[in-house]
């Protein structure tokens, strides 16, 4: 009963939910709601009762680190929404902050819910893998009507609690004093003798029986290998086409094969990991972070655009700089345009727009730049040029001023050597386009202070990012790992395989698009220009960007132009394979001696994630990455690795480390230096650890 607290009030029981801080399921707390609502019962003065939340939410899910592992005989949600539901005295969920998963579940078997007008309501279980599994499937398309109920599921996304009333979702919405409201309610209710509702004698609204199948159809694309969406569905389907008792039987018993599914496993993982990203060496919450009223951006490229667009949306008025007007002009006009595409979805209001906006400041001075509290260099990626700029940022910035680089591979420690404020100088490293995706490397040099290195997290966190801290290395975390899984794309298609094979397994496997369709996107020219740069010296064939450069040799850089490893037909982006493309892919091959053959799609696909896998092993070796989830969230959000399978590290421990360390020795011995196996890889299969029980 610690858990959950009871008392009377103007004669209606109120049980409060006191398990901060979000007021979870726990052990404990279906008991003490089932005890409450005993006690209530038996007492002949009160004639309703309230369930409410304390703190600053209702009860926003379950226990996720029990799903699947509650103790036995012990009382669970469930239960307690049975007893909830067969009250003979009228139940009222009083909703404020969040009710969502088992908190929905919960109030929807409640006889009433009146909720604050902003409070949020969902049903976001599919993120985690499973369905909703106490009756949330069969109840809310019994309030909201199958369609509503659909997409409220499959999204995932919460509705408001001036949204829920609309659509029948609570009672009443209010804007202030919930509880006292809610009790006002109850005792209303209770004095009109009942009968009191419950949501599973309604039927379902089906406005469109067809809605079922097309909606699997709607979401083949983005649930390639997923099986949480499709359980949802056959849910839903479930609670129109049975009696509740029958269709709340097929939810538990669709709900209870997932939660043990890999699935389900790989995005548990990935839930805690991003929570667990937060903990930083040396970062405790004794550490007092700055005050960072203004920021600027140096380079109005589309990076430099993109990363102004974030201080913006932080709330944080930026300074743009660059030396040519036309590009500000340009850098301006695109980001204008961004707003105006992301209003046109309804995203963001025409006044919210305009505030962002306003709050970007484009500069032609440098000079100008010199009272922003945090400032990022967003210039060509050319260490000369980085330290250049560093050196003026320097001599031109307060004392007290943070400055950022917006690197992908350079040396961030001698960046800051080169300055006089080594402590206050480290790595940004955001992902293209930097207005929309989540991932930021926050590159922690051997100088930065503690306080500083704060600071930033908490900036990128206010920008809606999702900054992972990375010591300092060629590519950081992320796209030092990418360099083996293009290399060996590139040294399939030289061996036998064409770009259509590589990318329909990869693509199959959970990528959003495969390492050659990427290609086209981002344009061949960039990793062309990188080649001569960077690798003109090593072994050609064994960096093996022969196929890429003869097609930029051609004048082919991808999409913009058409064609690159695929064809692109005008005001299309859909690859079409060419047959030029193969042609000189066969010729290559002969140039560089190789004897074409047939490559399964079991090689393709190991031969690109396990030197993934190889090389995050070694970079958590180095100390580079923190933990192994920490990789894995910059791959989910940085490279788009499938989420359902949770991570290059989470994927190896499903695959097994002793059987991913054997072919990577054999890929050794075949392929020579690249496939150098990783010391802890070779520890862990020795040991049989996993990635796992390293990061616990």
């Amino acid at each position: 009963m610690s858990l959950v607290k009871y008392e009377k009030r103007d004669g209606v029981g109120l049980v409060l939910v006191d398990n901060p801080p979000v007021n979870a399921f726990s052990v404990g707390v279906p008991r003490g709601i089932m005890e409450s609502l005993a006690a209530a019962a038996a007492d002949p003065d009160v004639s309703a009762v309230v369930v409410a939340g304390s703190g600053r939410t209702f009860i926003a899910g379950a226990d996720i680190k029990r799903l699947g592992a509650w103790p036995e005989g012990e009382p669970n949600l469930r239960d307690a929404i049975e007893v909830c539901e067969a009250s003979e005295k009228p139940v009222v969920a009083a909703i404020h902050g969040h009710a969502l998963g088992g908190g929905l579940e919960l109030a929807m078997a409640c006889h009433y819910r009146v909720s604050t007008a902003d409070a949020r309501l969902g049903q976001p279980e599919v993120k985690i893998g499973v369905p909703p599994g106490a009756g949330g499937t069969q109840r809310l398309p019994r309030l909201v009507g199958a369609a509503k109920a659909l997409e409220m599921i499959l999204s995932g996304a919460p509705i408001s609690g001036a949204q829920a009333a609309g659509v029948g979702l609570v009672d009443r919405a209010v804007e202030r004093d919930l509880v006292d409201k809610a009790v006002a309610f109850a005792a209303e209710r209770a004095a009109s003798g009942g009968p009191h509702p419950r949501v599973r004698d309604r039927e379902v609204r089906v406005d469109d029986p067809g809605i079922f199948d097309a909606m699997r159809k709607q979401i083949e694309r983005r649930a390639r290998g997923m099986r949480a969406p499709y359980a949802c569905i056959e849910c839903v389907e479930a609670a129109v086409q049975l009696p509740f008792d029958e269709g709340i039987a097929r939810e538990y018993e669709i709900f209870d094969a997932q939660v043990r599914s890999p699935e389900a496993a790989a995005l548990r993982h990935l839930f805690f990991a991003e929570r667990q990203i937060a903990r930083v060496p040396g970062i405790g919450k004794d550490i007092v972070t700055r005050d960072i009223r203004e920021g600027a951006v140096i380079g109005a490229g589309t990076m430099g655009s993109g990363i102004a667009m974030n201080f913006a949306n932080a709330g944080i008025p930026v300074k743009l700089f660059d030396l040519g007007g036309e590009q500000l002009d340009r850098a301006m006009a695109a980001i204008e345009r961004n707003y105006a595409s992301t209003v046109s979805k309804g995203r963001l209001s025409e006044a919210a727009m305009r505030e962002r906006l306003e709050r970007i400041t484009p500069v032609l001075e440098l000079e100008a730049v010199a009272s922003a509290d945090f400032v990022i260099e967003a210039v060509f990626e050319e260490m000369a040029l980085k330290l250049d700029t560093f050196a003026r940022l320097d001599a031109i910035c307060k004392p007290e001023a943070i400055i950022a680089s917006n690197t992908s591979y350079l040396d961030v420690n001698r960046i800051a050597a080169a300055t006089g404020r080594a402590s206050q100088v480290l790595g940004t490293h955001f992902f293209s386009p930097a207005n929309v995706m989540r991932l930021l490397e926050v590159v922690r040099t051997d100088s930065v202070s503690d306080e500083v290195l704060a600071t930033t997290l908490g900036v990128g966190r206010r920008m809606g990012k999702v900054p992972v801290v990375s010591g300092v290395c060629h590519g950081f975390i992320g796209n030092r790992m990418l360099e083996g899984y293009l290399r060996e794309a590139a040294f399939l298609v030289e061996e036998g395989a064409l770009p259509q094979d590589v990318d329909r397994v990869l693509t199959d496997f959970g990528f959003p698009m495969g390492p050659f369709a990427v290609s086209d996107l981002a344009g061949l020219d960039i990793g062309w220009r990188s080649r001569r740069d960077h690798h003109a010296a090593e072994d050609e064939r064994r960096y093996s960007g022969t196929i890429g450069d003869r097609l930029c040799e051609r004048g082919c850089f991808g999409q913009k132009t058409g064609s690159g490893y695929y064809r692109y037909e005008a005001g299309s982006r859909a690859p079409i394979p060419s047959p030029e493309v193969e042609a000189l892919i066969k010729e290559v091959s002969a140039e560089l001696g190789i004897e074409r053959r047939a490559i399964d799609d079991e090689e393709i696909l190991s031969r690109c994630i396990y030197p993934v896998v190889n090389e995050g092993a070694k970079v958590l070796d180095e100390g580079i990455a923190l933990r192994a989830g920490d990789i894995d969230i910059v791959w989910l959000n940085g490279y788009g690795f499938p989420a359902h399978r949770g991570g290059p590290m989470h994927y190896a421990d499903h695959v097994g480390i002793a059987s991913i360390y054997r072919r990577v020795c054999d890929y050794h011995e075949r392929h020579g230096a690249w496939w150098q196996p990783a010391p802890l890889l070779e520890r862990m299969a020795r040991e049989g650890t996993t990635f796992a029980e390293r990061d616990a």
